[in-house]
């Protein structure tokens, strides 16, 4: 089915009539992050959306990303890597645009992808290189885990009190201190004696 329509991108790349141009030659992002892939293609004039035919697939296994048919999605339920994780940007494609929105990347998504355009007046593509990189651990918040005790609730307002009481101790010696040896205490301490 796909064979007439290759024809015509072979037909059209000799001829240059269609350009197909990605966004980017090359894309990078981390494990279980999103990313939008860009392509843009020659608007045929008068553009009809049901003349128009998109294949993105990851070469060389031919995982396909992504395959608009007569201006209809199909479905990715034949393809389990990409399945519910890849939306198009239809708006877009009016303007000659097409921008692939891939969720929750994983490191085996790493590639190399070609997207072939197809309409009734010539079709084209173009690759990009995708590489994900594995999730680097961030320092968070200690949980409490395995041999590791959780947060006590009142830790805080311990060591807060402590440290009141003990400023009111070492007030209260400093004036027991003041008070023994100041001249109004020699006088009454030696008139006792």
């Amino acid at each position: 089915m796909w064979r007439i329509p290759l024809l015509f991108t072979l037909t059209s790349r000799v001829c240059g009539t269609f350009v197909v141009t990605v966004g980017q030659s090359s894309y990078q992002a981390e494990e279980n992050q999103n990313i939008s892939l860009d392509w843009t293609f020659t608007r045929p004039d008068p553009f009809r959306i049901s003349l128009l035919y998109i294949l993105c697939e990851k070469i060389p296994d031919q995982r396909v990303l992504y395959r608009l048919f007569e201006g209809d999605e199909v479905p990715q339920s034949e393809d389990k890597q990409f399945s519910g994780r890849v939306q198009s940007d239809r708006d877009v494609l009016r303007e000659g645009r097409l921008r692939l929105h891939v969720s929750r990347l994983r490191t085996e998504d790493s590639g190399l992808y070609e997207c072939d355009v197809i309409t009734d007046q010539g079709g084209g593509s173009d690759r990009c290189n995708l590489t994900v990189s594995a999730a680097v651990e961030r320092p968070g918040p200690r949980r409490p885990g395995p041999g590791r005790p959780g947060p006590r609730p009142y830790n805080d307002r311990l060591i807060l009190f402590g440290g009141v009481v003990l400023s009111v101790a070492a007030f209260m010696v400093t004036i027991i201190v003041v008070l023994v040896h100041s001249p109004a205490c020699k006088y009454t301490r030696h008139s006792i004696i």
